[in-house]
């Protein structure tokens, strides 16, 4: 092999994979090197991520990418967003970052704006208020006097992490920082003014890297370990859904919006400002960093999250289910039952099952009898949900969307995608499934030169999959 290949390391909350990457005849040519889980361990009094594991997985990945002679020429990193983990002044790691479906945060956003009004806030931040962003669990650590926050040099998201880990340099990445609501929308940079108010400068004593930029060469130890010499690290779109977009093949001179469907379900459009009105924020809507200046406009609903786990319990619980076979029979099912999604009690309950027939029975709704009615009842949920975000999407852009293009693993899921279309009214294109490696490793392709801009990012995308069309059943 003659082309440069580039790696993606794509951590999402439930497993990770190393993905090898290459351009060929203007087509994305992809290799799966390695594949690992990722889980969240309760430990006493909090849930936290096994970062230690994680980077030993990474590192398993690239020693197989060496092994296989691959021309290795960079690797870029992508994971979930708002979560980090505070290094101190010797570059250790002050503990295992927390994950965000912890509880520590419950009560701060009250708290937070008992200091100003959301409306100034939104003006500023652009982000959708949630428990779960960086803000506040930064503010739940200081309430309880954190002593790794004190003792805390640098905040470091978990790409950042990883790559500091890597190369040994510090830095923080756009479009992950703007998971945070910490960033200044407007300026595209931290926002200072709230982190002085809050006590928390120290942590960002720079202002946020861009996509394409070159973190670094791998450290010594690391190059010898895993047989990578000369390799680089770069900053792609680190937050997950940023690199999906960036490999959403928009069609030109079209409305169109995307879904990146998976355990979150991420629902907007490309801007190229942000949109900072109260209209955007009381809709949910979130203003988010995107490759090429873009700003990913978007709300965050719960996903494939409900699903997933009322899989994994069926499974405990001796009755293990096939998507397939379980899509195919909720296919069948007529029920006019309907939850929502972002129901705080489908957070991280004890049993999904009997959160949701709860949810059903206390709003009178006659509940599903079968695990198949079960997943209709979710599903045709998630589609009606996604149909009142575009509502006020609509009302926030210049003009309707036309085509909704759902990417990443829920695009697979033909039932969701066309209760998703017959909700919608308009048509839904389904791909690619990887958006986020595809997107991870494009983006390193155009750092290194071999693509000039999105757009060519985009050619090579629709160059390389194969899209399907799901139009409203009425």
């Amino acid at each position: 092999m003659t082309a440069p290949v580039y790696l993606a390391a794509d951590f999402g909350g439930g497993s990770g994979r190393v993905i090898a990457g290459w351009i060929s005849g203007g087509r994305l040519e992809t290799k799966e090197i390695h594949r690992f889980p990722n889980r969240q361990v309760r430990l006493g009094n909090h849930v936290f991520w096994d970062f230690p594991a994680l980077f030993q997985d990474l590192m398993d990945g690239l020693r197989r990418a060496a092994a296989e002679d691959l021309p290795v020429r960079s690797i870029g990193i992508d994971t979930w967003g708002v979560d980090f983990g505070l290094i101190d002044r010797q570059g250790n790691l002050m503990g295992n970052p927390v994950c965000y479906r912890d509880s520590r945060t419950k009560g701060m956003p009250e708290l937070f704006f008992q200091t100003c009004t959301p409306e100034q806030h939104y003006a500023e931040s652009g982000i959708q208020v949630m428990e779960i962003n960086t803000l506040f669990q930064l503010m739940s650590m200081q309430r309880k006097g954190s002593p790794w926050l004190a003792g805390a040099d640098t905040l470091l998201f978990m790409p950042d992490l990883f790559a500091f880990y890597l190369t040994g340099r510090k830095a923080q990445e756009y479009c992950i920082a703007s998971t945070s609501e910490l960033l200044d929308a407007k300026q595209r940079t931290w926002n200072y003014p709230l982190l002085e108010r809050l006590g928390l400068t120290r942590l960002f004593p720079a202002a946020p890297v861009m996509p394409g930029t070159r973190r670094g060469q791998l450290l010594e130890d690391i190059a010898r370990e895993t047989g990578l010499h000369g390799v680089e690290v770069v900053s792609v779109g680190s937050h997950d859904t940023a690199s999906a977009v960036a490999a959403t093949p928009f069609c030109p001179d079209t409305n169109a919006a995307f879904l990146s469907s998976g355990t979150w379900s991420l629902l907007g459009a490309e801007v190229d400002e942000p949109i900072l009105t109260e209209e955007a924020r009381q809709g949910g809507f979130t203003n988010e960093g995107g490759v090429g200046g873009r700003i990913r406009f978007l709300k965050n609903i719960t996903g494939l999250w409900i699903l997933q786990r009322l899989m994994a319990e069926w499974a405990q619980q001796g009755e293990p289910q096939q998507y397939a076979t379980l899509l195919a029979a909720a296919a069948e099912v007529q029920t006019e039952a309907r939850i929502n999604p972002d129901a705080p009690e489908f957070m991280n309950p004890h049993s999904m099952e009997r959160a949701v027939r709860s949810h059903l029975a206390e709003r009178g709704m006659a509940v599903p009898d079968t695990k198949a009615g079960l997943a209709r009842c979710v599903l045709q949920s998630l589609a009606r949900t996604y149909a009142e975000a575009v509502v006020t999407l609509n009302q926030c852009l210049p003009a309707p969307i036309e085509v909704l293009h759902v990417i990443g693993g829920g695009s697979q899921n033909d039932l969701l995608n066309q209760l998703t279309a017959n909700a919608l009214g308009i048509p839904v294109i389904a791909g690619p499934v990887e958006a986020t490696a595809m997107g991870n490793i494009l983006v390193q392709a155009m750092a290194d030169g071999r693509l000039d801009n999105l757009e060519a990012v985009r050619d090579v995308v629709r160059n390389s999959v194969e899209l399907r069309t799901f139009v409203p059943i009425f």
